[in-house]
């Protein structure tokens, strides 16, 4: 069962206006009006955002949870607002199930270490799918080698979709857990995940779904999908950088010990012997990035405002768009062309390096990523050694389409 994004869109949402609140997007660069079109690796952030940080510094900074005095708990209000936002943003059923971490990546190493080195022992099977980002396939690999475990590849076709049938032939008694991405970051293809997560569950097999490129783009109900584990990026959702969440189920993230140790996560310290505080702070040792937290709940509130089903719609109708016209250039590949897709389009030039093309298309102010982008297995797979990647946002616009479309011409003309 494939799922697809909804196209139901409010009549009287102004993307031109919203695009305005981003002021990076006014910039030029080498004479040019910028087309930001990475928005898979780093999304931008709105004025709002950028303000609240600010205003942050200037009048709220203290550290957070520990200080009795005025400022302190003002900022750790301001803190803790992102995680009373977040529960109601991707409907968690409890607040403490949201732990704050410093991004998709610490979040997933979180899970395996904390998880995995109190579950998984020798001969025990951990699966992944053969689209995983580098975050979701090192953090396991290490931990199988700490504990004896072995990793399973659930494999793909070359339109970039899962073979379900053969995830269904690997699972089994032996597996401990299942890592999947719900959205790939270099196909864009979005993952059947209710399924994974209900057939996992089948055999009383936790999964954890990594939606760093799911959750800007989709609306996501944790419960509805009953995710064991779910990680995400502020910095992806035009939020901050070095700010994350893992969402997790409050009976697996009580039963699981601390992954690191510190000030805040513990309850009572002495040379002996050390208790732990409770959940979510048990995971959260150290001064944590609170301007970034206080950033990310503006974030939230930023997207709760223009609503993730009308995001959905415009990035649907834009990919849409894209795909037509990058699919009418000669010689244009596209890489991944699953039937349900997020955002995004890999494609290949022909004759030409990604490199060459991301390089010329720079000089006209395009932004694009190219190179594996964190997914060398998806590229050995294809054998290829990279793509160009155009990451669209519900900022970008039609006119941005054929800026690229141009720049994609403007390259082939230059070689």
């Amino acid at each position: 069962m494939q799922e697809t994004l909804k196209t139901v869109t409010k009549t009287n949402t102004d993307w031109e206006a919203i695009r305005s609140q981003f002021p990076i997007l006014k910039h030029e660069v080498n004479g040019h009006k910028l087309v930001y079109l990475d928005n898979g690796a780093s999304s931008q952030m709105p004025q709002r955002v950028i303000d609240r940080i600010n205003d942050y510094h200037s009048n709220e900074h203290a550290n957070v949870h520990r200080g009795i005095h005025t400022l302190s708990q003002k900022a750790t209000d301001a803190f803790e607002l992102a995680r009373k936002r977040m529960r109601k943003f991707i409907n968690a059923q409890y607040e403490e199930e949201i732990i704050y971490t410093t991004g998709t990546t610490d979040s997933i190493n979180l899970v395996a270490q904390s998880y995995g080195r109190k579950h998984f022992n020798e001969g025990d099977e951990i699966l992944i799918s053969a689209m995983e980002h580098h975050a979701n396939i090192v953090p396991w690999q290490m931990i199988a080698e700490q504990t004896g475990a072995v990793l399973k590849v659930i494999p793909m076709d070359n339109n970039g979709e899962l073979l379900l049938n053969e995830f269904h032939r690997l699972l089994s008694s032996k597996t401990k857990m299942v890592a999947v991405v719900h959205v790939s970051n270099t196909l864009g293809t979005i993952n059947p995940v209710q399924e994974i997560i209900e057939s996992a569950h089948a055999y009383d097999v936790p999964v954890l779904i990594d939606g760093a490129q799911a959750v800007p783009h989709m609306k996501v109900d944790v419960q509805a999908l009953d995710a064991d584990f779910y990680a995400f990026s502020a910095h992806k959702m035009c939020g901050p950088t070095g700010f994350g969440i893992l969402y997790g189920k409050r009976k697996l993230l009580n039963e699981m010990p601390p992954y690191r140790g510190g000030g805040d996560m513990i309850d009572k310290v002495t040379f002996e012997k050390t208790t732990w505080n409770d959940i979510p702070h048990k995971f959260e040792a150290g001064t944590p990035p609170i301007s970034a937290g206080v950033g990310f709940a503006e974030t939230i509130a930023f997207l709760n405002e223009i609503g993730m089903d009308n995001i959905a719609a415009r990035e649907q109708e834009l990919l849409k768009y894209a795909t037509e016209k990058l699919s009418m250039i000669d010689g244009l590949q596209i890489v991944g062309t699953a039937k349900s897709k997020a955002s995004v389009i890999s494609f290949l030039l022909k004759d030409i390096h990604p490199t060459d093309v991301g390089t010329i298309l720079d000089q006209k102010s395009i932004a694009v990523r190219t190179g594996h982008h964190c997914t060398q297995p998806i590229m050995d797979s294809f054998g290829i050694p990279g793509t160009a990647r155009a990451s669209i946002s519900f900022y970008n616009s039609k006119d941005d389409i054929d800026r690229l479309v141009d720049g994609i011409k403007y390259v082939q003309e230059f070689f």
